[in-house]
Order: C-alpha cells, then sequence, then structure tokens
C-alpha cells in the first residue's frame, strides 16, 4: 500500500544541441507509460509470484483511469479517495541516460476506506510504498495495528514508519534527511558506510524498527538491528536505468518476509533482485513477468528455461548484452565458477545452459550424470554470477541458443582450437563466441575418479 504514480518515458536520440540553446535535440522519440510509486512496486511483488492487493489512492481524473487500465490483471486494487489529480511524471531519456523530468499533479489521499483497513489487516504481509503523497498517513491506525511482517519504504516528505516494523528500507539520502531531523548537528562527513552505518543505528532507535536497511546504490544495502551492521554488497557491477530499483528491493524483501525469511537472508535477496532489476533493464522490463525470487522452490526445467529465455529478451530490449555459456556442469568446480564469472562480466546477464540427464548420459556413458539434471541447475541458479539457467535435451545447444539469441556465446579456452558447430548460428543473428580462460587441472571425471579411489572412513560403517 502507499501512494501510486502514473510514470511516462519519452526515449530518443540526442546527437546535437539546439541553434538556439546550449540544450540537447531529442529526436526519434517513443513514448511509453508504466505503473509508478506504490504501484510499480505492487506490480514487482506480483511479477514475483505472489497475489497482490494494492491499496492506494486513486480519482476520476484522466492518470489515474490510465493507471486503473495498466493495473488491470495484474494486482487486486482497493482505492481510497483521491484530493486533486494523480500525480504523474514524465522523464526525456536520451538513450539510458535523463535529460528532464516534468512533474504534474499533486493529489493527496483523502480519507481512509473501510474496504483498505480490512485489505491491510488480512495480508499476509504489508509492504508501505510512501511517496509523501498521504496514503500511509490516512492509514496510520491500521498500519499500527498490522500483524503481518511490515517493510516501510519511507520518503523524506513522508511520516517516519509506526513503530515495530520489521524493516525499514530507506535510500542513503533518505536515511541522511531523517537523521538529521533528529540531530540538527552536521559533521559535515560525506556520504558512506560509516554515515549510513550511524544514521541506520539512530533511526533504528527513533522509529522502534527492529532493522533498518539502507540502500547505497551500486554498493548493495547496509542492514542494523542497532548494533554492528551487516554490508550486503551487490553480486555485479550492474549498469542501466536505476529508476524504480529501490521499489524492486522493498518489494522482494517484503515478500521474503511474509514466506518467514529471516531479515539477513531477505536483504540479501533483495539486493540480488534489485541488481537483476537494473541489469534487466529496470522499470521498462516491468510488463513481463519474472521467476520468484531466492527462497522458491526450483522451476521445473521448462519453466527454467522459458523464465531464460524471458530475462533474454527482457535484456536485449532493454539495450544490454546477452551472455550465454553452457555445459553439463556435473559436480560443479573451481573451473566452472571461474568460468561463468569471467562470461558474466562480458555483458548484462548471463544465461547457463545445461544439458538434461538424458543428453549427458548420451555423451558421458552409463554412469552419469553423478548430479540430477535439478540439483545441477538448483546449484547453477545459486550462484551470483548466474541470472538464468536453461535445460536442452539435445546433444548440442543449438536449439536453445536460436531461443536465447545471446550476443556472446561464451567458451572455456580449453576449446581454443576445436570448430564449434554452434558458431555460425550464433554469428547469423550479429552474435560473436568468445573464449575465456580455463583452470587448469580441473575436470568432472578427475574429481569423480579421485573420489572413487579415496579410502572409505570408519571401513564404510556408520558413524
Amino acid at each position: 500500500m502507499g501512494d501510486a504514480l502514473l510514470d511516462h518515458d519519452l526515449c530518443g536520440r540526442a546527437e546535437r544541441l539546439a541553434p538556439d540553446a546550449p540544450v540537447p535535440v531529442v529526436h526519434g522519440t517513443r513514448r511509453s507509460s508504466r505503473p509508478g510509486g506504490a504501484a510499480l512496486a505492487a506490480c514487482l511483488a506480483a511479477a514475483d509470484g505472489r497475489p497482490v492487493t494494492l491499496v492506494t489512492a486513486l480519482g476520476p481524473d484522466a492518470s489515474s483511469d490510465t493507471l486503473r487500465e495498466l493495473l488491470a490483471g495484474r494486482v487486486t486494487l482497493v482505492e481510497v479517495p483521491l484530493e486533486g489529480t494523480l500525480s504523474s511524471k514524465t522523464r526525456v531519456l536520451a538513450g539510458d541516460r535523463p535529460l528532464l523530468r516534468l512533474d504534474d499533479g499533486e493529489g493527496r489521499a483523502r480519507e481512509a476506506t473501510r474496504e483498505a483497513v480490512s485489505a491491510i489487516a488480512a495480508a499476509g504481509g504489508v509492504l508501505v510504498a510512501d511517496y509523501g503523497r498521504g496514503t500511509a498517513d490516512v492509514l496510520r491506525d491500521a498500519l499500527t495495528r498490522a500483524t503481518a511482517p511490515l517493510v516501510w519504504d519511507p520518503h523524506v516528505r513522508g511520516r517516519p514508519p509506526v513503530p515495530g516494523v520489521r524493516l525499514a528500507t530507506p535510500s542513503a539520502q533518505e536515511a541522511r534527511a531523517f537523521a538529521r531531523r533528529l540531530d540538527d548537528t552536521d559533521s559535515g562527513e560525506a556520504a558512506g558506510l560509516r554515515t549510513a552505518a550511524r544514521d541506520a543505528r539512530a533511526l533504528v532507535a527513533a522509529w522502534g524498527a527492529r532493522a533498518v536497511a539502507v540502500t547505497l546504490g551500486d554498493r548493495g544495502a547496509l542492514l542494523s538491528h542497532g548494533e554492528t551492521p551487516l554490508l550486503v554488497p551487490t553480486p555485479a557491477a550492474a549498469t542501466g536505468d536505476p529508476c524504480g530499483a529501490g521499489d524492486r528491493f522493498a518489494a522482494a524483501a517484503a515478500g521474503l518476509l511474509a514466506d518467514g525469511a529471516l531479515t539477513e537472508a531477505a536483504v540479501q535477496a533483495a539486493v540480488h533482485a534489485a541488481t537483476r532489476y537494473v541489469a534487466e533493464g529496470g522499470a521498462r522490463a516491468v510488463a513481463v513477468p519474472d521467476r520468484p525470487e531466492t527462497g522458491a522452490e526450483p522451476a521445473a526445467d521448462g519453466d527454467t528455461t522459458a523464465d531464460a529465455v524471458r530475462a533474454a529478451a527482457r535484456v536485449r530490449a532493454a539495450g544490454g548484452t546477452v551472455v550465454a555459456a553452457g555445459g553439463c556442469f556435473d559436480l560443479l568446480h573451481a573451473g566452472h565458477v571461474a568460468l561463468l564469472q569471467a562470461a558474466r562480466r562480458a555483458g548484462d546477464c548471463l544465461v547457463v545452459c545445461v544439458n538434461s540427464d538424458d543428453s549427458v548420459r548420451r555423451r558421458k556413458g552409463d554412469g552419469r550424470p553423478l548430479v540430477p539434471a535439478a540439483d545441477r541447475v538448483r546449484v547453477l541458479r545459486a550462484l551470483e554470477c548466474v541470472d538464468a539457467v536453461a535445460v536442452f535435451d539435445e546433444d548440442t545447444p543449438e536449439r536453445i541458443l536460436g531461443e536465447l539469441r545471446p550476443h556472446i556465446w561464451a567458451k572455456g579456452g580449453d576449446y581454443a582450437r576445436t570448430a564449434l558447430p554452434e558458431q555460425p548460428l550464433v554469428e547469423s543473428w550479429g552474435g560473436q563466441v568468445l573464449l575465456l580462460p580455463y583452470l587448469d587441472g580441473r575436470s568432472t571425471t578427475g574429481l569423480a575418479r579421485r573420489a572413487a579411489l579415496a579410502p572409505v572412513p570408519n571401513g564404510g560403517r556408520p558413524t
């Protein structure tokens, strides 16, 4: 619940300055509209596969009507009355770089409704996406009484969270602004980890929050329970449009806490979710459903592959670079990990193509695989450098590559003098094959042989 906005983007190219003023000329623009504010957070939570009810203020104005259409079929909408017109913002972008933002509408929530109060009371988890436009204020009593895990994403124009929230998620700038209200003295110290830790500790005490996670952009997040903080770094550098990354973080954390996750685990998964969100195109990719975040059971092979294809499509649509790598990955070892880490650094998204059990058996013999496909997929998806996994049943990965259409197909350096049957296919859509360094002396076969020859402790008897 919180303040919904309507967002518009005007995307084009800026290649020259205007002759009458030193401003960029943007041409070839494309206009798009999407849910913003609490509405974006709700759509992101729904994309994680959870049923979501959005409690927000809407009115009879045109922007509210547009937002209702954009939300239809995504979330259950519970409205409270809006005084004025719905707030909207329009960004003018050249590529992924914002040049200008125009804000319209100053509508505010007028009053609570019985239906809104009931929705909060019945929820299994509550995320407050406060954008300073009054929805959290008119429902503050209901939020104070909420018994479900409560995550509060505050705004400097809004009030502090209600006491007892499970997790508050201010940005570093918001945490600094709230902390200054508690203590007018300002040391003048530059924003950094020391400042974020001090601010988080102060806000835990002042707000009566069980935890505060200060989001730090591409540095990750700093989690504090009021004592020694925990720094959760991003899994990889992600370049792209960061608009909405804070909503992605808060929505992922709220969903996992509602599932019963520990706060530390929820924050770590939320950092990973926000990093992927930026890499995959940010808010402009919200229309494509995402797979559930960490904590869900692994999908079936077909679902996993479909998720990988959607992830690759999102990154391509946002102008990013899709990297794919493949193999059996039976007994994952250091050589595999080094290859995958290098592959991820070559682009914005890494999809790992994995041979199915039948495919491995045909290639390696009846004694393989040692680890079934479902377990191999689960281990690979747990790696920070892996964004998605696709399973293929053929002997070679041409079919799945045709669906993914990666910009880069990464192979280990041990293939340097080997003709790759998939190379002409990858090059047919403008992709390229890259060889990456491979750690010598690492192989699944060698590991299995050494394990088989190792002495059995205690004579093989159970201990």
